[in-house]
Parts: structure tokens; C-alpha cells; sequence
């Protein structure tokens, strides 16, 4: 980057007042403006327009992204009543998993963003997790484990593949688009999360790279040794030369190209999204439990600086590094929730979100309705991408109220199923329980949780924690925020959630909800998708 940026940056930072956190999700896009109490000064916010060329597949286009990505900083700043120059940094948040390939000379997308939610790939994922070379490395992996003790070889010992990691989504590009293979072959191809992108925008080509948090969950890196996985790449013929280069998550980035916002604005911080909402909910410490329910679920576990060893499907990530502390993560996720809910209400089943808490308790039960929330398969513990998503227990005195309720306790089902793997699993004691996220703010699937794990939940008084940990993570960076210390007194609560019920009263309907889950699995054959 030329000098005359760098100092121009400094001025700014300098001078500069607010933080600016911008977290590019799955159904939105987020920018918040934080003053150093951590209080919101400004916001915009844009609906993600995904697209679907065919059945399963799910992509967005990168320059409406972009374009929405600029929009809503600019709207957001001015919402502030503030300009460009009062901002001392930007941290971003991005959907992980979700990439693209272009051209290295010409900066020209080769494809579509292919989302995280994509099913193209299922095929290739269930033939790769039933193949005998899998198979073979399980075993040899499993026999260096028992002679050298190393952790590492556990994990290659239970190695799965999933449609949410790149890994596979990404070979299949390279072995379907001649474009991305001829473009790799000739060392012209680049490859990047949604982080990646935005930050070669930003920098007009300048900067080219990506943070540990966000290389962690492609399922192509190595965590043991940092870096992006040889052995992995070699399996699924995907050249070593396309990958960015993998930063600190706050790391000086370079600046955003003056002509883009008037000013070149510091980027400090990249984070992918649940990384983020870990970091803003001040998950610090070891047994730190984070729950984000958005589009999907996730379940974040702080397991300090050990590396989770999955057993039962959970995903061993990298939460973030600052310098030389790395803080590792243990993740269950499922893909459909506030997607769900948003499916439910096109249907009409209700008009406002706001209702379906009041909906469901208008009954006494679901009356043996059970839902399987399942539009792109089920993950952890199921791990079934050919599930499908349905209603059972439907009599002639189903009512729309039996239907909602029976939606929001398939997002408590899933929340248990999740937790008593995390249990079974982690050998971290757990201790706080914090959720955020849209459906954080519904209060029968937060009761309900509460009550099937015998756990308290605390819900802040801020939902939109990925925003907030990427705006952390760059006013630490900065110097804007001091230590984690002055960061967790900033966070609020808004209500704590306790168990009010014994878990034993929804027995009858859980063993009912897994009943409907099981016949709802392998519903589609692999040429579906």
C-alpha cells in the first residue's frame, strides 16, 4: 500500500470517534456505528437476494452484494449524523463458507457467491464420506493416534465432509467450470469468502487475504499447524496456489481506497460471522457457551487454546487470533431456522413474527404435530443432507396456532439435540449460555431451550452481536477499547431465561419430533440436487 495512504489513515484514525461494524449475513446485511460506549449511533440494513438456478443451489451475485455492502455503511454513517473521516475503523463480518473464484489478473468473478446453504455438492459429499480411501486414512490415522498420543490424528481418525464446508463445494467448481480449472492450472485463479472479496474491493485489487476465524471454516485448513490444509487440497485437486493468505483476525488490512468513501478508512478487523458473535457476546473465557439463532443454529463452545477433537460431529474452529493468543472453538450447527420462520410467514400462516411466541401458547400443545425443519438437510448429530423437511401428525382440527407452535418447537428440539451433543463431546466444563440473533428475541423457543437443557440463557440487550465483535475486535485493534475487560462491561443483558418446567414434560413430544425426524430421513435421491 503507498505511503501517502498509510499516513492519510493514521490522520483519520486519529481524529476519528466511532467504530464501524459491519456483519454481511446470510438473509442480511448489517452496518452498526459505535461510539466508545459501545452504543449504536447509526444503522442500515439490506435484505440478501439470493438466487437459485436450480434445485438446491444457492448463490448470490457478487456486485449486488457489493453494492449493498457500500450502501449500507454510507447509510448507516449518515443515519449517525456523522461523515466519513469521524471513523476511526471498520471491522467486518461475513457468512462463512460461502465463496468465489476470479480471474487474478482482471479481478473478474469466474461464478456466483455459492452460499454455504448450496446442496450441489451433496452427491460428491456422500460419495467421498462412503469411499474406501476415507476409510483407509481413518484407519491409519486411528493407529498414529494410539502410537504418538497426537490429538491431531483424532480428528483425521473421524474425518467427515459436510455440504457446509467449501472444501467439496470448491472442487466441484473446478471440476465443472473450465474456466476455474484452466484459470488455476495457470496460477490466475483466486479464491475467497465473502471477507476476501470485500477487503480485494475495498483495496482495488491492492490486498488479498483472509483471517484465521474465516480459513477455520472452509474445512480445507489445518488448525494444528495454521495453515491451509496440503493433504486435504491434494485429495480433492484443489491447487495450494489459489489461496489468500491468512492474517490475524484484527490485523492492519491496509485502508479502504479513498475514492470508495471519500477517505481511506482503516480496515482492522475480518471475522467470520459466529466467530464474531462469540467475540461480541465476551465468550473469553474456556466453557463459554455461545447460541446464535438466525438463518440457521449455531452452538459455539470456547475451548481455549485446545483444539476440540470431534467425536460426534462437532467442528473444531479457530474463534480468533490476536497476536499470540488463538482461541479455539468447538461448533454444532443446523442450517434452518429463521429461514423457517420466514418460509412459514410467505405461507401466511401468520403476519408478524411478533405473534407466533402468543400463536403458540394460544395452544395447549401442538397436538402431536411435529415438524422437521429441514430445507437443506440436517446437520449435527443427523448429518443427513438428503432429509427433507416436512409436517406429520396433521388431523382435520390442525390449526394454524398448532402448526406455528410445532414450527417453534422444532427450533427447540434442534437447540436440545445440539446441546446434549456439545455435552457429550466437549471436555470443557460449560458456563455462561448466551444467544443472540433475530430468533434470540422470541420468547417461547428461548423459554423452551431453557427449560429442555435446565440451563439459564442470557439474551442481551443487542441481538446483532456479530456486528459488535467485529467493531470490538477493530476498536482493540486501534486502541479504541482498551482490554477484554472494559469490552464485557459494556455488554448488557436484557432478561436472563430459566428453566420454569421439568425437561421430563416435553418427553412424549421429543420422542415424537426424533419419530418424524428419522422417516423424514434420505427422503431425496442424490440426483435430486
Amino acid at each position: 500500500m503507498p505511503r501517502c495512504k498509510e499516513g492519510l489513515a493514521s490522520a483519520a484514525a486519529a481524529s476519528a470517534s466511532y467504530v464501524v461494524g459491519v456483519d454481511v449475513g446470510s438473509t442480511t446485511v448489517r452496518c452498526h456505528v459505535y461510539d466508545k460506549r459501545a452504543a449504536v449511533r447509526g444503522s442500515s440494513s439490506k435484505k440478501v437476494e439470493t438466487l437459485h438456478p436450480h434445485l438446491g443451489w444457492v448463490e448470490l451475485d457478487p456486485e449486488v452484494l457489493w453494492t449493498q455492502f457500500m450502501d449500507v455503511i454510507k447509510e448507516a454513517v449518515q443515519a449517525a449524523g456523522l461523515q466519513m473521516n469521524q471513523i476511526a475503523g471498520l471491522g467486518i463480518s461475513t457468512q462463512r463458507g460461502t465463496f468465489i473464484t476470479w480471474n487474478k489478473k482482471t479481478g473478474k468473478p469466474f461464478h456466483n457467491f455459492i452460499s454455504w446453504q448450496d446442496l450441489r455438492a451433496a452427491e460428491l459429499v456422500n460419495s467421498w464420506n462412503r469411499c474406501l480411501i476415507l476409510k483407509v486414512i481413518r484407519v491409519i490415522a486411528t493407529i498414529l493416534h494410539f502410537f504418538t498420543r497426537n490429538d491431531r490424528y483424532v480428528t483425521a481418525s473421524s474425518l467427515t465432509f459436510t455440504t457446509h464446508h467449501v472444501s467439496l463445494r470448491l472442487s466441484w467448481v473446478l471440476q465443472n467450470i473450465t474456466e476455474v480449472q484452466r484459470a488455476a492450472n495457470e496460477n490466475n485463479c483466486c479464491f475467497g469468502t465473502v471477507d476476501t472479496w470485500l477487503l480485494y474491493k475495498l483495496t482495488k485489487g491492492s490486498v488479498y487475504a483472509t483471517d484465521y476465524s474465516n480459513a477455520s471454516s472452509t474445512g480445507v485448513f489445518e488448525p494444528f499447524q495454521m495453515c491451509w490444509s496440503s493433504v486435504l487440497s491434494k485429495l480433492f485437486s484443489i491447487p495450494m496456489s489459489i489461496y489468500p493468505p491468512v492474517e490475524d483476525t484484527n490485523h492492519s488490512f491496509g485502508s479502504v481506497d479513498a475514492e470508495i468513501f471519500g477517505v481511506p478508512i482503516p480496515i482492522v478487523a475480518l471475522v467470520a460471522d459466529q466467530q464474531a458473535a462469540m467475540f461480541g457476546e465476551c465468550c473469553f473465557h474456556p466453557g463459554d457457551v455461545k447460541l446464535t439463532m438466525g438463518t440457521g443454529i449455531f452452538w459455539d463452545v470456547n475451548t481455549g487454546n485446545h483444539i476440540h477433537t470431534p467425536s460426534a460431529g462437532l467442528y473444531p474452529l479457530i474463534g480468533w487470533k490476536i497476536g499470540k493468543e488463538v482461541v479455539f472453538l468447538a461448533e454444532g450447527d443446523t442450517s434452518d431456522a429463521g429461514s423457517t420462520i420466514k418460509w412459514a410467514k410467505e405461507l401466511d400462516l401468520f403476519t408478524s413474527v411478533d405473534e407466533t411466541a402468543r400463536m403458540a401458547r394460544g395452544v395447549v400443545d401442538s397436538e402431536g404435530v411435529c415438524f422437521v425443519p429441514s430445507f437443506s438437510g440436517l446437520q449435527v448429530p443427523v448429518n443427513d443432507p438428503y432429509a427433507c423437511a416436512s409436517f406429520m401428525g396433521l388431523k382435520l382440527s390442525t390449526t394454524r396456532n398448532h402448526l406455528v407452535r410445532a414450527i417453534l418447537e422444532s427450533v427447540a428440539f434442534r437447540n436440545k439435540q445440539l446441546y446434549d451433543t456439545i455435552v457429550k463431546e466437549v471436555r470443557v466444563p460449560l458456563t455462561n449460555i448466551r444467544a443472540d440473533g433475530g430468533i434470540s428475541n422470541n420468547s417461547f423457543i428461548m423459554q423452551m431451550t431453557s427449560d429442555l437443557i435446565n440451563k439459564k440463557i442470557d439474551k442481551p440487550v443487542n441481538t446483532d452481536m456479530s456486528c459488535l465483535g467485529a467493531a470490538f475486535l477493530a476498536g482493540l485493534a486501534l486502541g479504541f477499547w482498551t482490554d477484554k475487560e472494559q469490552l464485557k462491561k459494556l455488554r448488557r443483558t436484557e432478561i436472563v431465561f430459566e428453566p420454569q418446567r421439568d425437561s421430563g414434560e416435553y418427553k412424549l413430544a421429543m420422542d415424537n419430533w426424533t419419530k418424524a425426524v428419522q422417516r423424514s430421513l434420505n427422503w431425496y435421491n442424490q440426483t435430486s440436487f
